[in-house]
């Protein structure tokens, strides 16, 4: 199955779009199994600082919610006077996480099914040329409705992947889910790399190896980074990663320095460590 199409967009700098359309579904299934499987004790065990297992899964929820625009929504209002809009949705996840503090494991996985299933259907026929909701961490606002949807896609994936490291068990990185999911991330690279300086042309390759892999090569042009450059001979520098350590490193779950001592790296270190500073979340 091929998750990419071709499509003219004015943000052609972010690379080939993706199609996240198909795996709504079934990454919804593996989250409810997830959460069906769960010892009633392991609602309470951290899954990310400060939330729990359960908290987590209220996130998600009001995730679902707000992507659908329900009026249990929790994103609501706009940034006081002053806030960032990371700090915006810091506080008004908070305040959804607060809201269903005491809401039983059990409603919030019948509340997740019904909600992940409309989710899943609006986006099967969402059309991927449409403008839609900025992507702070690509630098892309408004953002083409394939990143957004795909951004979307990513965010559901990791919260899993917190859920069953807090219960014990390792990350899953069944193909094609976790292949898309390090695509999506790496569509930050052009916006990672917008203040490193270096000669038009200068290309900088990113290798992901394990069981979900690919290359992905970035190229300096007079209007900035761009992914939509052809790669061509042998590129300024080369970051090596293992899967798990890049998808954390986009997640801020592995620092840029740990990351480097796990990677190989070729050509001008330099390059290589500013492409290590990605970050694909909203930090």
């Amino acid at each position: 199955m091929s998750f990419r199409f071709r499509s003219a967009s004015g943000t052609s700098w972010l690379g080939d779009p993706i199609d996240a359309r198909p795996l709504f579904a079934p990454e919804l299934g593996a989250l409810l199994d997830t959460l069906r499987g769960l010892r009633p004790a392991d609602w309470g065990r951290t899954a990310v600082p400060r939330w729990t297992v359960h908290d987590l899964a209220a996130h998600v929820l009001g995730d679902y919610y707000g992507r659908l625009g329900s009026t249990e929504g929790r994103h609501r209002g706009a940034p006081a006077p002053g806030e960032t809009l990371e700090a915006f949705i810091h506080r008004t996840n908070q305040e959804w996480v607060d809201l269903h503090a005491d809401d039983s494991p059990a409603s919030l996985i019948d509340a997740l099914e019904s909600a992940g299933t409309q989710l899943a259907g609006r986006f099967a026929t969402a059309d991927l040329d449409a403008p839609a909701l900025g992507v702070s961490w690509a630098g892309a606002d408004p953002a083409p409705a394939w990143l957004d949807i795909a951004r979307e896609f990513t965010e559901y994936w990791t919260h899993r992947q917190q859920i069953r490291h807090a219960v014990g068990r390792d990350t899953d990185l069944r193909t094609p889910a976790a292949a898309v999911v390090l695509d999506t991330f790496m569509r930050a690279l052009p916006h990672t790399l917008r203040r490193t300086t270096a000669p038009a042309g200068t290309q900088i390759r990113v290798t992901v190896a394990g069981t979900a892999e690919g290359t992905w090569t970035v190229t300096a042009t007079e209007h900035g980074w761009s992914l939509a450059v052809p790669p061509g001979g042998r590129p300024a520098a080369t970051l090596a990663l293992d899967t798990e350590t890049a998808w954390r490193l986009c997640t801020r779950g592995v620092d840029p320095a740990t990351a480097l001592a796990r990677a190989r790296v070729e050509g001008e270190r330099r390059l290589a460590e500013a492409a290590c500073r990605i970050v694909s979340i909203v930090y």
